[in-house]
This record gives C-alpha cells, structure tokens and sequence, in this order.
C-alpha cells in the first residue's frame, strides 16, 4: 500500500467571511477554504485536514495578523471542546452574523420574497444562560499538540466535553460558563471524591469502567436536578458518590443515577431510578409550572425560551376564539403557554412519554382546554380528526432541526389553517419547508431569536398567512 497523501500546509491565508456551523471561508486558486476558530480580519497559515472536488477544511496553526474584529475568549478551554465557537466575535457581531443567515436561508435556499424581517431578538444573559449540560467521563484526557509533545504530561481521567469529530475523546472542563452554579461546584466536588477513591472512569474504546456521564439541570424556579450515568452497577461504590453529593449539594431538588450498560451513551431507553427527592424538577414561565422529569424536553435557556414563547403567541395573532393545533408538542410547553388565549388546543408528538408530560402540565396549571394526542402527524391529522376536534385557525409547528417531512407539510396544507406559526432551530430545514408552502401561503412576519449566545445557532420564527 501507498502512503497517504500529506495535506498540504497554505500560507498566510486571509479570512473572508464567517459560514455555516461557525466556521469561516477564505478562498485558495479558486477553491473554498473552510477554516476553524478564526474571524474575518484574520490572516493564517492553514493545516488542511480534509481536501475535497470543491473544498478544504482546515485549521489555524500559526497568526500572522489578528483581525480588527477579534476579542479575547472568556473560556481557557475555547477552541478546543468545541462549544462557544464564537467567543472571540463581539456579541454585537456574532446578532448581525444570525440575522444575515435567517434572511440568506430563507431567500436563497427557500426562495421566499421576505417582508421588512424584525430586528433579531438578543439574550439577556450572555453566559450561564444554559438550563442543561452532559459531561462525560473518560479513562484519559484529551491531549493538545503541545501536550502530547511534553513527556512530562501524565494522562490522567477527564470530566467534560467531547472533542468535535472524536466520539472517545474527552477534554477535562476545569470552569464552564454555560450553566450558572452549583454546575461547576458539583461537578468539582464528584471530580475531587473519585479522584481520592480512585473510582474508574468508562472507556468508550473497551467498554470498560464505571463513571459514564453526568447531567446537571438548573431550572428557572431555583430546583436542580443531578443524574449519574454508570457503566455497571456497583452498590456499595454508587450509594457511597452520590451520597456524598447529597451531603455536600442538600439543595439538590433530584438525584437520580441510570445503570448503562449498552454501548452507547444514550439513556432515553433506560430506567432513571430516584436516589434522593423527587422524580422531576419544575420550570416557571408567566405563572404556568411546567414539570420537567430526566428525559423531558425543555428549552436549554429559560429565559429566552419565554421571549421565544411571547413571540410565538403575538404571531398567533389569538383572540381566544381560535382552535389552535400545536404540532411536534413535546411536553405540551408552547400548547399550554397559549391555551389561555385560545378556544381549543390540540396538541400532537410523536413520543408518547412526552404526550403524557403535557397532559400533566395541563393538569397543574389547571388548563381544561387542551387536548394531546400520540402518533405520526401525517397519520393522525386526517379529515376524520380535524372534522372531530374542529377546522384549525392557526397552527403552531416547531420540528425538529431536521425539519418537516414532505408528507407532513402536505397534511398542514390539506388542513388549510388561516395562519401558521413555524418555530425552526435550523434555518436551512425552515426555509425548505417554506419553499413547499408558498402556493399556498405568504410570509408576512420573520423574527429571529437567539438562544445560544456564542455559537452559530439561532432560532427563527416565522408567521405565514394563507392566501
């Protein structure tokens, strides 16, 4: 066998412009360059990692200028975990970069002649803002280059985050600023005990070890919830960890742990078992409680997730005379924020874990005008259905960041609602959609709203009114 070509390392390249998914574009003979962890303004020598018929990607190695544009990151570990991609762009930077992608997707990809589209809506909080954060843990850390390179460096476990592209690497987080505390502190302090106890860490390549992930979930309301995930189960050295974190975290409203024994680090197939409190925790948005349990769905940033809410409503346009159907509900929290102003809500999802959520949540609020049903949307909005629970004035849709299936886009137009609301985490999956309803429909409002401060993600919403 022949060697494999060496990538080729380019120059000072100047960056041109920010793409999708955070990374940046320069151009190389005519060929597009995709680059990471650098700013337009920014000129580089590039270390291609991949070389494809139309395009490179590639990383920074060497600054030769730094752009105007540029500020320092806040996160020791930036660059390397991969969240927070754009702490080195001022915020004020980081709106325009979104809102030009919203009205770019929707115009280029989805062909939709857009009206005058609403400034982009800031978050308040531009750190801690996270509700939810999965920690992983790891027989060794992740090594840096310079790391690897000092035989000094011992390779010790790892509580964080994994590497983007390497599913069994794990960079250890000494300080996250996505989620307020005590996320740090707990984390710390599970760090610390198995450290002395020399408590084994899992290891994705052999399966083998007991620590696998750590959830932590900080709700709006003050509650916490904590969730160890193990490799197998080991009575007397699990009862022990957790009750330690008890002792040290009293104010924790659930702690709970799940024995994984499956390859793969999902839990939502697995049985989440109360060690100490309740079974869930509690968010709060305009006095309704919504009941939040291990593997329910909310939206990763409280706060913003009520502004995202309000907007949602205000498109709506609801005068309490409407029958509104809210589809891909979740755990019924657009469907319940809502109800207050509307006839009748019908709310529909696929799981029927999450369908049982949102009729609890209907319950402690004392909501009675809601209704929710489990299947697949194209199945269940049949003429049958909407002829027994009434003719849709509005519909509220919020897909997955895959976005809507053909047949389902087909159901909402056989439907034919006077107004829909299509809340979208991928603007791309948004603006295809779109593309399949202008026949039918026009786009009289957009409004983007950013939920994830220093990444490339935005939510969008847009109001479409049928013809």
């Amino acid at each position: 066998m022949g060697r494999k070509k060496k990538k080729p390392l380019i120059k000072e390249v100047a960056i041109e412009k920010l793409a999708a998914e955070g990374k940046a574009i320069a151009r190389v003979d005519e060929k597009v360059l995709f680059v990471t962890n650098v700013v337009p303004g920014d000129i580089v020598d590039v270390q291609v990692r991949s070389v494809r018929k139309k395009y490179m990607e590639g990383e920074p190695v060497f600054f030769h200028k730094y752009s105007d544009m540029r500020v320092e990151p806040f996160c020791e570990h930036f660059g390397i975990c991969g969240g927070c991609k754009w702490q080195n762009i001022p915020y004020e930077e980081q709106l325009k970069l979104k809102q030009q992608e919203v009205i770019d997707n929707l115009t280029r990809l989805g062909h939709i002649e857009l009206p005058e589209v609403n400034e982009i809506l800031p978050s308040e909080l531009t750190k801690n803002y996270r509700n939810k954060l999965e920690f992983s843990f790891s027989a060794r850390r992740y090594l840096t280059l310079e790391e690897l390179n000092d035989k000094t460096i011992i390779k010790t476990p790892a509580l964080g985050f994994h590497v983007p592209r390497f599913f069994d690497k794990v960079v250890d987080i000494k300080n996250c600023y996505l989620q307020k505390e005590p996320s740090n502190a707990i984390r710390h302090c599970i760090r610390e005990y198995i450290e002395k106890n020399e408590i084994s860490h899992y290891n994705l390549n052999t399966q083998e070890g007991f620590l696998r992930n750590l959830i932590i979930r900080t709700a709006s309301t003050g509650e916490i919830m904590v969730i160890l995930s193990v490799g197998h189960e080991d009575v007397e050295v699990r009862e022990a960890l957790l009750s330690h974190v008890y002792e040290n975290f009293p104010q924790i409203t659930s702690l709970m742990y799940v024995i994984n024994e499956k390859p793969n680090d999902t839990i939502a197939d697995q049985d989440i078992i109360v060690f100490k409190g309740r079974d869930h925790i509690f968010e709060e948005m305009e006095g309704l409680k919504f009941k939040i349990g291990p593997k329910s769905f909310y939206q990763t940033n409280s706060e913003q997730a009520y502004n995202l809410y309000k907007m949602t409503r205000e498109f709506a346009g609801l005068t309490g005379e409407e029958v509104v159907y809210d589809l891909y509900t979740g755990t019924g929290t657009i469907a319940n924020f809502v109800a207050r102003q509307a006839k009748k809500v019908i709310g529909v999802e696929y799981v029927p874990e999450a369908i049982e959520d949102a009729k609890v949540n209907s319950e402690i609020n004392a909501i009675d005008n809601t209704i929710f049903f489990a299947g697949d949307m194209k199945d269940v909005l049949n003429a049958d259905f909407i002829a027994e629970h009434g003719q849709a004035d509005v519909m509220i849709v919020d897909p997955p960041r895959a976005g809507m299936h053909g047949d389902v886009v087909q159901t909402i137009l056989n439907a034919a609602p006077k107004r829909v609301v299509y809340v979208s985490c991928n603007t791309a999956t948004q603006a295809r959609d779109l593309d399949l309803m202008q026949g039918d429909y026009t786009v009289t409002k957009v409004q983007a709203v950013d939920m994830f401060p220093h990444t490339h993600h935005v939510e969008n919403i847009v109001l479409l009114e049928r013809k």
